[in-house]
């Protein structure tokens, strides 16, 4: 078949390390899909991004038909089919969140506009460079020829995160468990929710709250473990959390390019225009949602108590001042 185009942005940085070996032999795009790899990042990074390449030739991948290592815009967007926009500016420290946002916004700025003037328009863009929500908002309203349904982020590594300390509490398989949704921002805002989700316990599928019995736990230490994950690697290995992050990046890419399983759903910050949940439009929010065609719906009518209601606004507040901060560096950017 033809090969599709593949950009990994922040190309030469830990997490492109784990993802490009992951999409390169066959696991996002199916083992029959040739690719081209278009690797961005800044012109200091491009003697390290040349060693990558050359890992990448000595794989001797079947699938990988051409690496294009850049440091230009104007190269890495051309033609896309999909772009992975995994660099960012991280937070250093002492730095305020608002000096954060205010480098990102140039970066993501720039990024939707090459999106827009050279990517196609069918270009499916996942952000995972943080603040993730609020850049690939940016990068949308940069590039207003691309569909905004076209634009998600990563909230999948939160999404599995949550399945996982589920799985652990209950000694079953990661597998067992399905229809978490972490709402909002990918921030310790978030909210893990498991009054959905369902596991497969000897065979028989259950309630999470059934099968676990422990409301205080799954209203408590459930939800700070998965909001403070990142905080917590960081923290042990002295290293952000590279691994986890390119395996939930290849999760989410997956489903988007052949769709979620009958039956289950799946964590994306989205564009929360139209939605059921009474969260504000003009939000990149992450939502549950299915996903069929390469085109995603939101779940519909699941019930929401007051204690997950009071934490989806939370985060929804917290997004919407971040975008009101953005939108405002948008301007003079």
């Amino acid at each position: 078949g033809e090969p599709i185009r593949v950009l990994v942005t922040g190309a030469a940085g830990q997490i492109a390390y784990s993802l490009l070996y992951s999409i390169a032999k066959g696991d996002v795009f199916g083992r029959e899909q040739p690719l081209v790899l278009v690797l961005l990042d800044i012109t200091p990074m491009m003697t390290v991004l040349e060693g990558v390449v050359m890992e990448l030739q000595d794989c001797a991948l079947p699938l990988l038909r051409e690496v294009i290592p850049t440091d230009k815009e104007e190269v890495a967007f051309k033609d896309l089919d999909i772009a992975i926009l995994v660099g960012s500016m991280p937070r250093r420290e002492g730095m305020e969140r608002k000096d954060l946002l205010k480098a990102n916004v140039k970066i993501f700025k720039s990024q939707g506009a090459a999106l827009d003037k050279y990517a196609k328009k069918t270009v499916k863009v996942v952000v995972v460079g943080n603040p993730a929500n609020t850049n690939c908002l940016i990068a949308s309203k940069s590039a207003p020829s691309i569909p905004k349904e076209n634009f998600s982020c990563l909230t999948r590594l939160d999404h599995n995160r949550a399945k996982s300390q589920i799985a652990l509490k209950l000694g079953v398989s990661a597998n067992d468990v399905k229809n978490v949704i972490i709402w909002g921002n990918h921030s310790s805002t978030q909210y893990p929710d498991v009054n959905h989700a369902k596991v497969n316990v000897k065979g028989k599928e259950v309630g999470v709250y059934e099968a676990i019995k422990d409301d205080s736990w799954l209203k408590g230490d459930f939800i700070l473990t998965v909001q403070q994950r990142g905080a917590a690697v960081i923290k042990a290995r002295k290293l952000s959390s590279a691994m986890s992050a390119a395996k939930a990046i290849c999760d989410h890419v997956r489903d988007i390019w052949f769709g979620t399983p009958v039956g289950e759903f799946v964590s994306m910050g989205v564009i929360s225009d139209g939605n059921s949940y009474s969260v504000p439009e003009d939000l990149i929010y992450s939502f549950p949602v299915v996903i069929k065609d390469k085109t995603w719906k939101f779940v519909e009518g699941l019930p929401i108590n007051d204690f997950s209601r009071e934490k989806m606004d939370l985060t929804a507040k917290e997004l919407t001042e971040e975008k009101e901060t953005a939108v405002e560096f948008l301007s003079s950017a």
